[in-house]
């Protein structure tokens, strides 16, 4: 019984990853349109799928301290599906896990690959923001240095486009 409640498990975490794969999609998509408002929807949504994997991935471990314990072991928080692998002897079970296994390691590694990619996105749109302020307002002066607070500056901080005279 806990075996199948454990593919139950891993099938309901492939499904949310596989969720979060057409998510990081869409992101992607809208990363390119600058959709704002769009995205904070995207990363709603991804957020309450990262709780359920949170919740799923305790039942995970839950399942397979049953499952240890109905095969006679101690249970282990630690143990994982491929420890777990070792000890299945029904060849059946063995391959439905490990598929599930290798789907989901393989959906996981997709998602990195996207999530990498809009992470180069982000930043490629933050590099533009602060070069197109540094367009309009200019490039900071010193500002970060340490100046006597007595001593009286008269040269212009950040003389940028809209402090020019007409």
């Amino acid at each position: 019984m806990a075996f199948q409640a454990l593919i139950q498990t891993m099938t309901a975490l492939n499904d949310i990853h596989d969720t979060l794969l057409v998510l990081a999609e869409q992101k992607k998509q809208v990363l390119v349109r600058n959709d704002v408002e769009q995205l904070t929807q995207l990363v709603s949504k991804e957020n309450k799928l990262i709780k359920q994997i949170g919740e799923l991935d305790r039942q995970r471990v839950e399942v397979i301290g049953q499952f240890l314990i109905e095969k006679g072991y101690k249970p282990n928080p630690k143990v994982t599906v491929s420890d777990l692998t070792k000890i299945i002897f029904n060849i059946d079970e063995k391959k439905q896990l490990l598929g599930l296994q290798k789907q989901l390691m393989g959906t996981i590694r997709k998602l990195r690959e996207i999530n990498q990619l809009n992470q180069q996105l982000i930043e490629h749109s933050l590099s533009f923001i602060d070069y197109s302020l540094d367009l309009i307002a200019g490039p900071p002066e010193d500002d970060v240095l340490y100046q006597n607070p007595q001593q009286q500056h008269y040269a212009q901080k950040r003389r940028g486009l809209f402090d020019t005279k007409a």
